[in-house]
């Protein structure tokens, strides 16, 4: 058995939770979130817990328990907190504003660069320079955070460009240059 597979999840309050078939549907908060998983798992609910079992013993179905409890506590987790990314941007020049829902951002461009969020998704702007995006769906944030940092990756000399709150961009010396 998977050792993450065999954790129960709690349902939060104020989230509901339905089984259709090969589907799970939790609504909460934030949203609604669906998952399908497939038939090598069984998924019950017990009163506040949501509990996933493997059908057979096979290792193909003790990978795809582990999984499918992951993908379903990041639907609850989605409904009822929601994720969130940072991204901070450095440079002279570099700057992101909101224009009704879409992120315009200047990158040292000759054009603005325009980011439409997907649905579930929000953008949020502190000081020009930092971004947030939120939304219900785990996978969809961090995707469209990795597209909004692939616009102007760091770069490895003065660090300019859009990063995540917190990375680390390694740098190079560069030339050093004659005495």
């Amino acid at each position: 058995m998977s050792r993450i597979g065999k954790k129960p999840i709690d349902i939060p309050s104020g989230v509901e939770i339905k089984i259709d078939g090969n589907t799970l549907t939790a609504k909460g908060p934030k949203g609604t979130e669906s998952v399908t998983f497939r038939d090598e798992v069984k998924v019950s609910v017990n009163e506040n817990q949501i509990i996933v079992e493997q059908n057979s013993d096979d290792r193909k179905a003790n990978a795809l328990h582990g999984l499918f409890r992951t993908l379903i506590a990041n639907a609850v987790t989605g409904v009822s907190k929601g994720f969130e990314k940072k991204l901070e941007i450095v440079g002279v020049g570099y700057r992101a504003a909101m224009e009704g829902t879409k992120l315009n951002m200047a990158l040292g461009y000759s054009h603005p660069v325009i980011v439409e969020p997907p649905e579930g998704i929000k953008f949020a702007v502190e000081a020009n320079t930092k971004i947030t995006v939120t939304g219900t769906n785990k996978q969809t944030v961090g995707d469209i955070a990795a597209a909004i940092r692939g616009k102007r990756p760091p770069e490895v000399y003065k660090g300019k460009g859009v990063k995540y709150e917190g990375e680390y961009i390694r740098r190079k010396a560069g030339k050093a240059g004659k005495k």
